[in-house]
This record gives C-alpha cells, sequence and structure tokens, in this order.
C-alpha cells in the first residue's frame, strides 16, 4: 500500500520484519500508552492496525518527553526506526507483533479531550452514548470492521454483476407519492405550494420503467425510506440491491441470485454455506414444518401437526379441534429429564406469545410415556403420536392447540429458543433458502379489501389468472424470498407487465379508476408500449451484512444510523426549523393532539 509521505509512510499495520532497520513516519491516534520509568511505549493505532512505539531517552529525549505528556486518542506523527522485539515479547495477537519503531521524533498533530467511553477497549457501551458520539464509535476496531465488510461486499456485488452485463442506473430520491405499503416520507415543494414529493420506499417503478425501455439487466445499491415502526433490522432509511431483468422467468432470478450470494460468502468472510444449491420451500409447506415463512435451516427440530390423532376425551386437544383449530408439536431430543421447573419455563415462554399453555409427553429412557394425556388417550393413540413426530427414549414432546396461526407463531419462535439452548446453532454457519408459491392476496376484514401479499406489482401463476374473478385468494403469486438464518434478507418476483392484468388487481385492492389513473398511470401507459416479460429481486444490504458480520441489529453495520425510535443523537433530528423555511414552503404547523411521549431508545 502506497502512501504519500508527508504525514506517514506506512500504514499501522503493515510493518514486519522484513522492515527492520528501516527509517519510517507513522500517524495516526495514542491506542494505549505505557510509562515504564525510563522507556515509555506507544500503542499507535490507525484502520489499518496497531504498532507499538518505544520512546527512549538514550536515542531521542524530546521524543520521549512528547510521550511523556500524550494521553490516549492524541493524534500524533512518529518518526523512528524498524526493530525486532526482544525475543520473549513478541505479540502474537497482532499482525505487526513482531517488531516495534523506536521513536527518533514525535509530532502532535492534535490532543484530544477524554473520551466519554473507551476506544481501544471492546466492552459494553451503552447505545445511546455509542450513537450520539458515533465519530468516536466508529473509531473502535469492531465497527471499522464492519465498515470494512460493508464496503467489500458491494465491491464484490458491483464487480460480479458488471461481469454479467449488468448496468447500475441511478434512479430519482425526489418521486411522486404512491402509498401502497409504509407510509412515505413527504418533502414539501416550494416551487409548487401545496405540492409534495415523496422519498421512495423502493426504485420499484423506475426498474420495471427501465425495463419497458429496453435497458434489459439493471441493477443499483438504492437509498429507500419507510415511514414505519422500527425493529432491530429496521431503519427509516436503508439501503438495498436492487436488480431487475427483462426475458426471465423466476429460475433465472433466483439462479442469478443463489450464484452472487455463495461468490460474496466465499469472496468477503470466512463463514460456511450449509447446503448448495439453497432448498426451495413452498409458503404452506413453511408454515407446516416450520412456522414461519422466514425458516431457519441451520438446525433441524421441524414442527409437526398430529390434529388428525389428537382427537380424544382431551378437553384442551378436543377443544382447540371443535372450533378448527389444530394440534401441533416440537421434539426436543435429550430433553426427557427437563425438570417441571424447566417445562414450566418454556410454557411461560410459550404464554407470552398467545398460547394458552404447552402440553408435554415426556419419553424416559426406558420408553416410558409420562404426561398428563396417558389419562385421556388410549396407548394406542399415543404410540401414534410418538411415531409421527418420530421421538425415542429420552425426547421430550411439546404441544400447542390452537387457531392455526397460534400455534405456528408459538411454536416457531419456542423452536428457536430451544435450538439456542440446545447449542444447536453454529454461528459460522449461513443456512440460505428460498420461500416460494405465496398467495397473491389476503384480506383485510377491517377495511373490506384485499391487499397485496407483497407489492401490488408481482405477477400470478397463467394458470390462476382466471380465479381472479371467482377466488381471489387462491391465486398464487410468482414471488420468491430468499432467507438466511431466519432472517429474510431479499424478496421478488416475475411481474405483471400487462395494463389490464395489473389494473384489475388495484381494482380488487379497492382503488377506485381515478385513483388508479392518478398513482399509478404512468406503470398503465407504459405497459401499452410492449412491456417485456420481466423480474427482479431487491436484497437488503443492511441486514446482509448484519448476518455476515455476526451482529444483532443493522445500526451495527450502518455509519451514522438512526435510534429505533427514528432518532438521530449525533445531528439531533428530527428538530424543528424555522419560521422563514417554513413561509417558503407555505407550511404551517399543527400542534400535535397529544404531547408526544418521550422515546424510549434501544
Amino acid at each position: 500500500m502506497s502512501f504519500a509521505v508527508h504525514y506517514r509512510t506506512h500504514t499501522c499495520g503493515e510493518l514486519r520484519q522484513e522492515h527492520c532497520g528501516q527509517q519510517v513516519r507513522l500517524a495516526g491516534w495514542v491506542n494505549r500508552r505505557r510509562d515504564h520509568g525510563g522507556l515509555i511505549f506507544l500503542d499507535l493505532r490507525d484502520r489499518y492496525g496497531i504498532t507499538q512505539v518505544v520512546c527512549d531517552p538514550s536515542r531521542s529525549e524530546e521524543a520521549h518527553r512528547v510521550a511523556s505528556e500524550l494521553r490516549a486518542e492524541y493524534v500524533i506523527e512518529v518518526t523512528g526506526t524498524v526493530a525486532p522485539r526482544l525475543p520473549g515479547t513478541e505479540n502474537p495477537h497482532l499482525e505487526t507483533g513482531a517488531i516495534e519503531v523506536v521513536a527518533t521524533a514525535i509530532r502532535l498533530l492534535n490532543p484530544s479531550r477524554v473520551p466519554p467511553f473507551s476506544i481501544s477497549g471492546e466492552g459494553q457501551v451503552e447505545e445511546t452514548l455509542r450513537l450520539k458520539y458515533r465519530y468516536l464509535d466508529l473509531r473502535r476496531s469492531r465497527m471499522q470492521k464492519n465498515m470494512i465488510l460493508r464496503h467489500r461486499l458491494i465491491k464484490a456485488m458491483r464487480d460480479y454483476l458488471d461481469e454479467r452485463g449488468f448496468l447500475e442506473i441511478e434512479t430519482p430520491i425526489l418521486i411522486k407519492s404512491t402509498p401502497e405499503g409504509a407510509r412515505d416520507y413527504l418533502v414539501p415543494s416550494r416551487l409548487y405550494p401545496g405540492q409534495f414529493y415523496a422519498l421512495p420506499q423502493s426504485p420499484q417503478q423506475l426498474k420495471q420503467l427501465l425495463m419497458v425501455a429496453g435497458l434489459d439487466r439493471y441493477f443499483q445499491i438504492a437509498r429507500c425510506f419507510r415511514d414505519e415502526d422500527q425493529r432491530s433490522d429496521r431503519q427509516p432509511e436503508f439501503t438495498q440491491l436492487d436488480i431487475e431483468m427483462a426475458f426471465v422467468d423466476e429460475n433465472d432470478v433466483m439462479n442469478l441470485i443463489e450464484g452472487l450470494l455463495i461468490f460474496l460468502v466465499e469472496q468477503v468472510t470466512q463463514k460456511r454455506i450449509k447446503q448448495k444449491p439453497f432448498p426451495r420451500l413452498s409458503y404452506e409447506e413453511a408454515l407446516e414444518r416450520y412456522g414461519t415463512d422466514r425458516p431457519d435451516l441451520r438446525f433441524e427440530l421441524p414442527l409437526v401437526t398430529i390434529s388428525d390423532l389428537a382427537a380424544g376425551n382431551f378437553g384442551v386437544f378436543q377443544q382447540a379441534l371443535t372450533v378448527g383449530g389444530a394440534v401441533k408439536g416440537i421434539r426436543v431430543p435429550g430433553a426427557a429429564g427437563y425438570s417441571r421447573r424447566e417445562v414450566e419455563e418454556l410454557t411461560e415462554f410459550a404464554r407470552s406469545l398467545g398460547a394458552k399453555g404447552l402440553v408435554s409427553l415426556a419419553i424416559a429412557p426406558t420408553g416410558e410415556l409420562k404426561s398428563a394425556l396417558t389419562k385421556f388417550l388410549p396407548a394406542e393413540q399415543l404410540q401414534a403420536i410418538v411415531s409421527r413426530m418420530q421421538a425415542g427414549p429420552g425426547d421430550l414432546l411439546l404441544f400447542v392447540a390452537d387457531r392455526v396461526e397460534v400455534c405456528n407463531e408459538v411454536l416457531s419462535r419456542l423452536r428457536l429458543r430451544l435450538a439456542e439452548r440446545l447449542r444447536l446453532i453454529d454461528p459460522q454457519e449461513l443456512a440460505f433458502c428460498w420461500v416460494v408459491d405465496f398467495p397473491l392476496l389476503s384480506y383485510n376484514e377491517e377495511e373490506g379489501r384485499y391487499e397485496a401479499e407483497h407489492n401490488p406489482f408481482s405477477g400470478m401463476r397463467e394458470e390462476d389468472v382466471p380465479l381472479l374473478e371467482t377466488e381471489p385468494l387462491k391465486v398464487r403469486s410468482r414471488q420468491y424470498d430468499i432467507i438466511c438464518n431466519g432472517s429474510e434478507i431479499g424478496g421478488g418476483s416475475v411481474r405483471i407487465n400487462v395494463a389490464s392484468l395489473l389494473h384489475k388487481v388495484f381494482s380488487l385492492m379497492n382503488y377506485s379508476d381515478e385513483q388508479i389513473r392518478d398513482r399509478f398511470g404512468h406503470m398503465l401507459e407504459a405497459f401499452e408500449y410492449g412491456a417485456p416479460p420481466h423480474g427482479g429481486i431487491a436484497l437488503g444490504l443492511d441486514r446482509l451484512v448484519m448476518i455476515l458480520a455476526g451482529e444483532q441489529t443493522i445500526r451495527e453495520v450502518i455509519a451514522f444510523p438512526k435510534t429505533q425510535s427514528a432518532q438521530d443523537l449525533l445531528l439531533n433530528a428530527p428538530s424543528p426549523v424555522d419560521e422563514q423555511q417554513l413561509r417558503e414552503l407555505h407550511l404551517q404547523v399543527r400542534a400535535a393532539a397529544e404531547p408526544p411521549q418521550p422515546p424510549v431508545h434501544s
């Protein structure tokens, strides 16, 4: 790595034994200072690493004097000679651990106040403090590794797609508000009083228009904005890899993304992919077997339905089945010896998620069944249940009886909790899978209208098109989601490219003809000028980097994120603006009906 020599000839992570005897100049931050009486040792840090600097008064009294006044995070320039460390003093944890720089001159470039938290340590620091002083937080090794990983991932994406004929095309940030998902962020127009731009929730419509334009392989590292409730893997503004292709079907898009993800993991991480090619699950299969449409396949523990075997005199089961519910269970291998307290803890967890409780059945090492069920169900029925669950001596079976949706939600969450408890999750493993065959529409009982399960532009199985007129909820979309370790990291579809069919979907969503023309008329008109078959996908870049970095929230892989309550603690945003700005925008602020509650930071 070559650097201008004004401040440094090498980085703090570059020097090795082959540099011994060379005169060098380094620049960076004082990571740590140790005064051993006669000698002062400095650990000098930049983003490339740490180099130990020795200040010996017999070599340079002036360098020793300056070093005695230095403190953590002072910015300095060091001139000196590279020397091998004395035998037995090498540091195997540093790439530069075999050498040190004997200082002949030290120049203070800028002092530092005492930081509000330790930069050199990796201990726990309250997140609100880290976000307020994010420029200091980003100096820490862990955060710099995350930023470097993000950079390398994006560069690898660009290289991979460029080699396959894709064009990177930017789309506007100021667009028309066409709300069909989360709330839009609105931007008032100064030149057109009372009118607004919106920040894009995604480039969905624009990338489809690029396909109409004949630019048949598009991608973009796209900034997106959604005014929605936050959680650990959401931000008001986020980044996605946006892709669209013309003249493709589902397999073309899925094969491209599968190849891209394998390439990225192998290029920028040391993690292992559990299964290649990625498994493909139908939406129904994912719900039935794992209780969720984003299953974590790093471990087994499938859910099993036993509704047909559960009929009888056991009231808990019978009550659920009578009202059209289900009985589903999970096998916990080797857990037959769980204490009553341990089972009760799992039961309380299930109750916190909406279950009425858990029914347990333990299979002793002798094969004896221990459960309240033995009082209500005959032995042959219990053995059929054990067989269905593929259980054996030493296993514990846990059942939930309720509406199917409750069974799935509770057991899917319990499955994850048990996997952690049983240490079935390998942190170095990545389990990808595709989920397909989603329903195109769902029905909103409160509003009395159909809603798009993903987005209204998703295409549908050709043989299901007639069902739009008779049974819209049975129409299967051409949607595909990509899942990694239980998180949805992307989703896409083969799109509708026929104006009349798109109009029909919007009509089912209870949009009037006037609303359709106003919000989506540009799309319908474009589709009348020869729109090719096309499909695409968007990968959540922040979420993908979070998983590859082994972090728990996307805030750890974004340079300047908002809090979970959507506040910027560094810049103190959102914030009021002055009256002059409001007048220029022809805006007036109304008082809130109720004073806002103080946000809870997380």
